[in-house]
């Protein structure tokens, strides 16, 4: 038996990078999935590996994409019981000085309804049918929802922003709903940024060096999308977390310990 066998569930952001990597790890676990994808050509290579996927391809900042992926989930399946709130876009650690004044509004606007505005879409969305479940949301932020330099100013304050929407929709929707959170630290993955500062185009994270992030985290490894993966299955899991509402798991590597001189204090012979 999986963690999550009979488990309903929507992942925005499915066809690639951590979003794809949730997928297979959920199906593994017994889930049911419907993915919500941008990318037709996407969907269309997610098709090739799971023939009996369910998809919509929509953009995640609209109401009704998302209030399709949740008519999908419940033509198909009969019910929702959760919902993973995955797509985002990064802003390249553009720094604010160097922005050209005419990119400003639309790298803000891009980042924000994406990071932002689509996670309270898909929860608006989503909030009848897991009220009738009991079930979750579960939204991924990032290292950059609590330090600095995880991405320029508008990914940072997007994933911020993303901490009080877990905190504030906990509480509204509680005790029928709970709404927690990953943050992930770095890894080599699909995110991309926006399109009119030229950032869409290719993949800003796949060329990482993998010694060098793990250099700096204390637990001394580059993750791959796929180590992330049980803290979503945990969080989806009303057997497993029903006590947890609210809450961000911070898998980041051990960013938050980092020492001043060392990057961790003891191991490898201290």
């Amino acid at each position: 038996m999986g963690w999550l066998d009979g488990t309903v569930a929507i992942i925005t952001g499915g066809g690639s990078g951590l979003g794809r990597a949730v997928l297979g790890r959920f199906r593994t676990e017994g889930a049911q999935i419907v993915v919500l994808e941008h990318s037709k050509a996407k969907i269309d290579e997610l098709r090739e590996e799971y023939p009996d996927l369910v998809a919509v391809q929509g953009d995640a900042t609209t109401l009704e994409a998302n209030r399709e992926a949740v008519e999908a989930a419940v033509n198909a399946f009969g019910r929702l019981d959760s919902f993973i709130g995955n797509a985002g876009l990064w802003d390249g650690n553009t720094a604010l000085v160097g922005l050209p004044d005419e990119e400003f509004e639309d790298t803000f606007r891009s980042v924000f309804d994406l990071n932002v505005k689509a996670y309270i879409a898909g929860a608006k969305a989503a909030h009848d049918e897991l009220a009738k479940s009991g079930g979750n949301i579960v939204y991924t932020l990032s290292n950059a929802s609590f330090y600095p330099d995880g991405g320029g100013v508008w990914y940072t304050a997007s994933k911020h922003a993303g901490v009080g929407i877990v905190r504030q929709l906990a509480f509204e929707f509680a005790p029928d709903i709970r709404v927690n959170g990953v943050a992930p630290g770095a890894f080599a993955s699909d995110l991309r940024g926006p399109a009119n500062l030229g950032l869409d185009r290719t993949s800003l994270t796949r060329d990482r060096n993998e010694s060098a992030i793990a250099a700096v985290l204390p637990l001394d490894f580059s993750p791959a999308a796929e180590d992330y993966t049980g803290a979503y299955v945990w969080l989806a899991s009303n057997r497993n977390s029903s006590t947890t509402t609210g809450a961000v798991l911070q898998s980041d590597g051990g960013l938050g310990v980092r020492g001043i001189g060392r990057v961790a204090g003891g191991g490898k012979g201290a």
